[in-house]
């Protein structure tokens, strides 16, 4: 293994000057210090055509984990480059789930001759993993699950152990089933072999025991993890029959892409869009939002044009305007964030929202206040105006009490509507306070200016 103080920039520069140098020794040298995970996140940070390079020297008996761990678009990069015997190579061996997370990636030809080459246990294992929806426990879980029943002794399940000749890897807990299936307890590893051998699995087994449904969603199950400080859970289906198993693994990779899709969504990019995509798709990508953004703001110019004439008479309105906008929108930014994350904790539901709602608005009438005082003070002294100064302070007030309420009503909504408020939140949040902004200081101003 590399040393832990190299960083991803130092193995970047060293990949970099190998394969400018054709030396590949030092390319194997590189990747043989690897992780698979550590390769994954190389590639992922090389153009196109090192990347391709690099991953023809990526040893053929870690391809299928190295096609686990990198994102979706770059996986069908990489695919494109493999032939069929080695991406059916790389997937053999695979465990259900991890190969189901792929499987519908692969080229339909090589699809089909993995099935037609797998056993009919293994078929029927990963027909049903995929028949799960794409964000649930079901896709998550593993099946490797050692089930033992509650009735036999300490020994038997010993002998049944070695008999296994090997343990599934993150195994500390056996499954614990009745004669048909049904999930009963767990019994921990370190009971098995710290207590005599005559005793029954039903005297030691914990019976309180979390399980996880199989619908449950992937986001849910990764709170329930940090919350119940779990390592690994039962997965069962509606009637209780155990099905496989979940692991910290797997609820570490979910975290690190609900993150990922967070912040990547708050600025209308997919969370899958590899950093180093050609020019032309990626611009298509970036376009759609970048017109939603124009349209919001010719809406705000719309506004400002209702205006003309006040604007014309009083320049200072055209000096202080921007100022409403945007102390509305950095408002209304800092309550959109803690819904948003709220949201995705689950911390916000139908029965304490119009709770926060009240905070929110009481928060927003106190830095109202407070800053347009400031601000208000600041333009008497630059225009030498009262007028001015007053009408400025009052539009502060309204526009930030409309972002708190916006940044508050804004996720509460679209989430209702199926949508991400991550994704869309901002965009409408900006027009809001943008509109609300430059409506009330150039409205107040024309009514009693003009």
């Amino acid at each position: 293994m590399a040393e832990t103080t190299e960083t991803l920039e130092d193995r970047l520069s060293r990949i970099h000057r190998a394969l400018g140098d054709e030396h590949l020794e030092a390319v194997d040298a590189v990747l043989d210090d690897l992780e698979p995970a550590e390769i994954a996140l190389l590639l992922e940070s090389l153009p196109p055509a090192a990347r391709i390079r690099l991953w023809q020297r990526v040893p053929g008996e870690v391809d299928g984990e190295v096609l686990l761990h990198v994102h979706d678009e770059v996986r069908s990069t990489l695919l494109d480059d493999m032939d069929h015997e080695e991406i059916v190579a790389a997937a053999t061996g695979m465990d259900t789930a991890d190969l189901a997370e792929i499987f519908e990636d692969l080229p339909q030809q090589v699809a089909e001759d993995m099935l037609r080459s797998m056993d009919a246990l293994q078929r029927e294992r990963l027909e049903e993993t995929l028949s799960f929806e794409e964000d649930s426990a079901g896709r998550l879980m593993r099946t490797d699950t050692i089930a033992v029943r509650s009735d036999v002794s300490l020994e038997t399940v010993c002998r049944f152990l070695r008999w296994k000749e090997s343990i599934p890897d993150n195994t500390h807990l056996l499954m614990v089933v009745d004669r048909d299936g049904l999930f009963q307890g767990t019994l921990p590893m370190a009971r098995l072999i710290s207590h005599p051998p005559e005793m029954a699995v039903a005297d030691l087994m914990d019976h309180e025991v979390d399980s996880i449904r199989v619908d449950m969603k992937s986001r849910d199950v990764a709170t329930l993890f940090q919350t119940h400080d779990l390592v690994s859970a039962p997965v069962v289906d509606e009637a209780g029959l155990l099905l496989g198993r979940i692991v910290i693994d797997d609820i570490v990779d979910v975290i690190r892409e609900d993150s990922e899709q967070a912040l990547m969504n708050m600025a209308g990019l997919d969370e899958e869009e590899d950093l180093f995509a050609p020019v032309l798709p990626s611009a298509k990508r970036r376009a759609v939002w970048l017109g939603i953004n124009l349209i919001t703001a010719f809406l705000a110019a719309w506004v400002i044009g209702r205006f003309e004439d006040a604007l014309d008479q009083i320049v200072a309105l055209a000096v202080l305007m921007p100022i409403v906008a945007s102390m509305g929108g950095i408002a209304g930014s800092q309550t959109l964030t803690l819904a948003i994350r709220g949201l995705a904790l689950g911390q916000i539901s139908s029965t304490n929202s119009a709770w926060l709602l009240r905070k929110e608005v009481g928060i927003a009438i106190l830095n109202g206040v407070l800053w347009a005082l400031v601000v208000a003070v600041l333009a008497l002294l630059w225009f030498k105006s009262i007028a001015i100064g007053t009408i400025i302070g009052a539009a502060l007030v309204i526009n930030m009490l409309a972002a708190g309420i916006a940044g508050i009503v804004i996720p509460l909504l679209l989430k209702r509507a199926g949508i991400d408020p991550a994704l869309s939140g901002s965009v409408i949040l900006t027009t809001v306070t943008d509109v609300v902004g430059f409506m009330s200081f150039l409205g107040l101003a024309t009514y009693f200016l003009l």
